[in-house]
């Protein structure tokens, strides 16, 4: 087995504290403990593929630069809390990009088989955790509150999983997954991205999928947004879509926020497609949705922004009520979406429900 580097490392058989072990060893692989006051960054440029960084429970105030594939960043709960730095640091991207966590690929070599968890990152001006160009990231447990765009986002990668996260009060998405940020490209396929049991709350949106293909959103809990989840297309080809929404429970998001250069003011919205194909909507649970928006309501399936049509896309076993104004909106000209076996008292046009 290696040997420890420095006090902020252990041995994985190692006790940390009073009773609480490190993981298993596993092909010699290590944790590198961190606690309060020492640097994440320095046990992160420390670890090897396969090693965890572990952080004890307290404040560290940094941004965190991840780029060795398989490495495990774990805190031990909500009270591991990272937080922006009161000192400037130009050589960190992380930083000055105004994010907390970021993991980051290359454009010739996707960064594999990140975890990120048990931690809270929160009041960063752009985005809690960020990642781009990965493959099989994970994203679990973690909180995101109060950062100024997004609370969790994630950029031209694939095979993503982001479970039983908490992404609250953030200025943007609470998450955010899309194929390209700045360029006007087409969709990405992920190749399986998984977005399930998250609790996404008080955000402007509280899910964004931009330009994506190939995806689950499932079994999460929406609620205080201004717009739930919205699923998100343009001109650009292929559309974005052949995706699942499924067992989500969106209720009473109902904030209001004002327009912005892509959208108009959001209010009341459940879940939103616009300038989609083949997306599945299944299954949810969705009620109390109210507001003056173009795009308010319960499930709402509207033209996207540059006046593209939604086409293929299923409305099916969905429970509505309450929403306004309606439970079911459509303002689609095409007639290939269609809408079955949904429970809820009124649509426009009628006839949907």
């Amino acid at each position: 087995m290696k040997k420890c580097h420095a006090v902020y490392l252990v041995c994985t058989a190692a006790m940390i504290g009073t009773g609480l072990g490190a993981a298993p060893a596993s092909a010699g692989h290590m944790t590198h403990l961190v606690l309060p006051g020492q640097s994440i960054q320095k046990a992160v440029d420390a670890a090897e593929p396969g090693d965890t960084v572990l952080l004890a429970p307290g404040t560290y105030r940094e941004s965190v630069n991840v780029s060795t594939p398989g490495l495990t960043l774990r805190g031990m709960g909500r009270d591991t809390v990272i937080k922006p730095s009161t000192e400037k640091d130009p050589d960190n991207t992380c930083a000055e990009g105004g994010n907390g966590i970021c993991v980051v690929g290359t454009n010739s070599e996707k960064l594999k088989g990140v975890t990120v968890s048990s931690l809270t990152v929160t009041g960063f001006t752009r985005t809690g955790v960020y990642s781009t160009a990965t493959d099989g990231l994970t994203v679990r447990n973690v909180t995101a509150v109060r950062n100024g765009i997004w609370g969790i986002a994630q950029e031209r990668s694939v095979r993503g999983v982001f479970r039983g996260n908490t992404a609250r009060d953030n200025g943007d998405a609470g998450i955010f997954v899309a194929n390209t940020i700045t360029a006007e490209e087409g969709s990405q396929d992920t190749r399986g991205t998984i977005v399930e049991r998250n609790q996404l709350e008080d955000n402007r949106i509280g899910l964004t999928v931009r330009r994506l293909r190939n995806l689950s959103v499932a079994d999460n809990y929406v609620t205080g947004n201004c717009a739930g989840v919205f699923v998100v297309g343009d001109e650009n080809k292929p559309k974005a879509g052949d995706l699942m929404v499924r067992g989500n429970h969106v209720v009473s998001n109902n904030k209001s926020c004002p327009k912005t250069e892509r959208l108009p003011a959001l209010q009341g919205s459940g879940i939103v497609l616009t300038g989609t194909e083949k997306v599945r909507v299944v299954d949810n649970t969705v009620e109390d949705n109210s507001g003056d928006s173009p795009l308010s309501g319960g499930i709402v399936l509207f033209k996207s922004m540059v006046g593209v049509t939604g086409e293929r896309n299923e409305v099916i076993g969905n429970r509505l009520r309450d929403n306004a104004p309606a439970d079911i909106v459509s303002t689609e000209t095409g007639t290939t979406n269609t809408f079955n076996g949904n429970t809820c008292s009124a649509s426009r046009p009628a006839g949907l429900c």
